[in-house]
């Protein structure tokens, strides 16, 4: 009969844990982040695991500031990561457009202004990063070209824009890492801007300096006088690192599938971009050298023409010398020559043989002229069938990539197939929790029926045996 009465509400060591896990302190949107495995995982507050997540024996997990820092460094080193790994698959230069990038900064933002002091104004409070980004050129001479550079820039007119176009320009010089280190180094300096507890004082900022140096592998290239950088909202995007605890483990090869099948597709649409604009070039260039080679082959034909013309005038200077060569011996023949006829002749003879000279000097330069073009002619028609064959070449391969492309198509579409029925098969699996979970509570509500009944058994049972005796 003992096990049918009520038991005492003592505090478990169940509801102990509950209790201590939720008066721990929540930063991000009251969500709890904890790393699991590659991803970061944020959990509401009555879905939180009922054994906490192991922190570092040398704080206390109930410190606020420290566990700002954990999450700022676990947000950083997912972000960098996934920033590497995108960058290597996409396998280009990254612009500024570029999500994951953007996302970097915003990261790195937070975490420079972690514990910032407020410094007052004639325009009032302020907290900025920049003053802290300046003393890397007074430590590193080489910085000072980037310092020089950001405040040379038109369009940044607060100390936030700097300090956004100073992480930009470290960047993309591949220095961000060394330069960050170089100021982690010198905390009596950083003391100046920070409060002692905050993530640049710390181990973290340390360990987020050394994950700074897989960054040197990916090349960027950011055009900073178009943007605003002043006014832009830092936000972290925790879309582009959350899982679903629950449910992530069993979509995750599906999801991966999908992810590389998507990957493949984008670099197949990407290089059928680059070919087609290879064939509109090549298209051009043909279509030039077709219009140079028609102009070529006019100035050829005339050239020819000339060179007849020309022909026909040594012809006939030929024959006009000959006649006089002839008349002249006729006259030296003649025992009573005309002197004066004589000197006429001759001086006609001179003239002619100049005019004759001259014709035959341009002929020269015009049968020149004629095997330059007929040369050039050849190399335009050799280059021209080189640019058909490979005209030829690419429009094959633009075909297969198109095929490629399709098949990536009904890939992708068999993948969402696949993952529509994975989600409506976990939703089905849920509505059977649901009333599997509704079952249970009838169970357990019956079962309290039945042991107040018993109670009253029992009761009934007592006044019964002292009304015999």
């Amino acid at each position: 009969m003992s096990d049918l009465t009520p038991q005492s509400e003592t505090p478990t060591p169940t509801t102990d844990k509950i209790t201590q896990a939720a008066r721990e302190t929540i930063y991000l949107c009251n969500f709890r982040v904890s790393v699991d495995g590659e991803w970061l995982c944020l959990r509401e507050l009555n879905d939180i695991s009922l054994t906490p997540d192991p922190e570092p024996a040398h704080e206390d997990p109930k410190d606020p500031i420290a566990i700002e820092r954990l999450n700022l460094m676990n947000m950083a080193k997912l972000s960098i990561k996934g920033l590497i790994e995108s960058a290597l698959n996409l396998g280009r230069t990254l612009d500024s457009d570029y999500a994951p990038l953007q996302q970097f900064f915003v990261v790195m933002e937070h975490c420079l202004k972690h514990g910032l002091k407020t410094k007052k104004t004639f325009l009032g409070q302020n907290k900025s990063f920049w003053g802290a980004l300046e003393l890397v050129e007074k430590l590193t001479p080489e910085a000072g070209e980037i310092t020089a550079s950001v405040k040379d820039l038109p369009g940044l007119k607060t100390p936030l824009g700097r300090g956004r176009a100073w992480l930009r320009l470290a960047l993309m010089q591949k220095k961000l890492s060394d330069y960050m280190k170089t100021i982690i180094n010198r905390k009596d300096l950083l003391s100046e801007f920070y409060e002692p507890n905050a993530l640049m004082m710390e181990e973290e900022g340390a360990v987020i300096a050394g994950l700074l140096v897989g960054l040197n592998v990916i090349d960027a290239n950011l055009c900073m006088k178009g943007e605003d950088l002043d006014s832009q909202v830092g936000v972290i995007d925790f879309s582009m690192y959350l899982k679903d605890g629950g449910h992530s483990s069993k979509s995750a090869e599906g999801d991966g599938q999908i992810t590389a099948i998507l990957d493949q597709k984008n670099y197949v649409e990407e290089l059928n971009r680059h070919l087609n604009a290879s064939v509109n070039n090549l298209q051009a260039k043909v279509d030039a050298l077709e219009k140079s080679n028609t102009k070529l082959t006019e100035e050829l034909a005339v050239a020819n023409n000339r060179i007849i013309t020309l022909q026909e005038d040594v012809e006939r200077v030929k024959e006009e010398s000959s006649y006089q060569l002839e008349s002249r011996k006729a006259l030296r023949s003649d025992s009573a020559p005309d002197g004066q006829a004589l000197g006429e002749t001759r001086k006609q003879l001179k003239e002619e043989t100049l005019l004759r000279l001259d014709v035959e000097k341009e002929l020269e330069v015009q049968i020149g002229m004629k095997q330059e073009m007929e040369l050039s002619m050849k190399m335009l028609e050799k280059d021209i069938c080189e640019k058909q064959d490979a005209l030829v070449e690419l429009r094959q391969q633009l075909e297969d990539l198109r095929a490629i492309n399709q098949q990536l198509t009904h890939k992708s579409q068999s993948a969402d197939a696949s993952s529509k029925q994975k989600s409506e098969g976990i939703a089905r699996l849920e509505e059977k929790i649901n009333q599997m979970t509704g079952t249970v509570k009838q169970m357990e509500s019956s079962e309290k029926h039945l042991v107040k009944q018993a109670r009253n058994l029992n009761s009934a049972a007592g006044k019964l045996l002292q009304l015999q005796q």
